[in-house]
């Protein structure tokens, strides 16, 4: 890799420039545009997500600073606050969308044979949503409450590798389960839930197209049990039971036999009561899909801490859409870098590390491949275990 190009340069060079380019063609994104292509709007949004930028005004003035690097970066002029407010404003949103998901794609062949340490063959996917809040007086088309506005964003992420497969960006106010609508299930796959997604019409739905769910059963569940395996309650698994639900709606919508799992952690004491489709697993391959949830939680914890999705550039619907899906894209090709690059810093480490030295000229792979700091004293150090990539 070129030397005498900067760090931001070498990063942009995996992104998939022709792709691109039919994409902005396919949505006229640079149809009568004179100053700041699509390319240049996403490489200065991307700028703005690497070293977290507050503002457009942020934005601008730290480009000006190294306005003799601009041209080798991308850019054929400085980058003004105003024509970038514009084309976030005015842009369309899916234009990123589609750059992201195509991002997405590549990714997730490139983690496909992470081991989940369960001995899976089986694609494994957790459904979650998180809500990023926002001001009524400035964001009144994102309804969520009387006093507030907010948008959400509905994810479901791949567990092999943490790589986000879906996303869809709502108004505060959409149901969880609606993203089960939205979602078209894939044979064999497993999908993680909390209950809240528990709707045993979708459900059903689910399972008829071949897939397997695992989520936990609400505790007002009118079920009874037709059969109970042996356990072995040292393992924590207190019941593994086939069960068919009872009353009216409940028994026509998911007219089918389920599992019933009661699992009592010893770590923490509780018990957690699990509903799932697939009667082949063992109880605790069961209990530790569930666990494994918890990783949509991190990403979300990761991505409001380390990425631009809290403060917003513009007020738009679009202006909103179109950050969200930058960032998620930044976020995808780091970890696609951090994979091809064969690179053992985390996440967190590399987007440091970028932040920091995005102006350099050296290669790419001998900038992120310093060794992780061995110091004890991180504050970030638990969190980055949890995370693991």
């Amino acid at each position: 890799m070129n030397t005498g190009k900067t760090l931001f340069a070498q990063l942009m060079e995996f992104l998939p420039w022709k792709t691109f380019s039919r994409i902005v063609a396919r949505h006229g994104g640079d149809s009568r545009v004179r100053t700041l292509s699509c390319g240049e709007q996403y490489r200065a949004m991307a700028f703005a997500q690497l070293t977290y930028r507050e503002s457009l005004r942020d934005i601008e003035a730290c480009l000006s600073a190294q306005a003799s690097k601009l041209y080798h970066m991308g850019f054929s002029e400085p980058v003004r606050r105003s024509t970038l407010a514009d084309a976030n404003e005015a842009r369309d949103w899916r234009i990123y969308a589609d750059l992201a998901q195509r991002l997405i794609v590549q990714a997730r062949k490139l983690y496909a044979r992470e081991d989940l340490g369960l001995e899976l063959t089986n694609a494994v996917y957790a459904l979650d949503s998180t809500t990023i809040d926002l001001c009524l007086s400035v964001f009144p088309w994102a309804h969520f409450r009387s006093t507030k506005s907010a948008v959400k964003m509905h994810t479901l992420l791949d567990l092999r590798g943490n790589i986000p497969s879906f996303i869809h960006i709502s108004d505060g106010k959409m149901a969880d389960v609606r993203a089960l609508d939205l979602l078209t299930p894939e044979p064999g796959a497993i999908y993680v839930m909390d209950r809240g997604y528990v709707d045993f019409g979708r459900l059903h739905a689910m399972h008829r197209s071949g897939a397997f769910f695992v989520t936990r059963a609400k505790s007002n569940m009118n079920f009874h049990r037709r059969y109970s395996a042996p356990t072995d309650r040292a393992t924590g698994i207190v019941c593994d039971q086939t069960i068919a639900l009872d009353g009216h709606y409940a028994r026509q919508h998911y007219p089918e036999r389920l599992r019933r799992i009661r699992f009592r952690d010893a770590e923490t004491s509780k018990t957690l009561v699990f509903l799932t489709n697939n009667f082949d697993f063992p109880a605790l391959t069961i209990a530790a899909l569930y666990k494994n949830r918890w990783q949509v939680e991190l990403f979300f914890k990761w991505i409001k801490q380390h990425l631009r999705i809290k403060q917003f550039y513009g007020t738009s619907e679009n202006a909103v859409k179109t950050q969200i899906w930058i960032a998620v894209s930044v976020y995808v090709l780091v970890a696609i870098v951090k994979k091809r690059l064969g690179l053992e810093a985390s996440l967190y480490r590399l987007m440091q590390l970028l932040s920091v030295t995005i102006f350099e000229k050296m290669p790419l792979q001998t900038a992120l491949s310093s060794d992780e700091p061995k110091s004890d004293t991180s504050i970030d150090s638990n969190q980055l275990n949890l995370f693991g990539f």
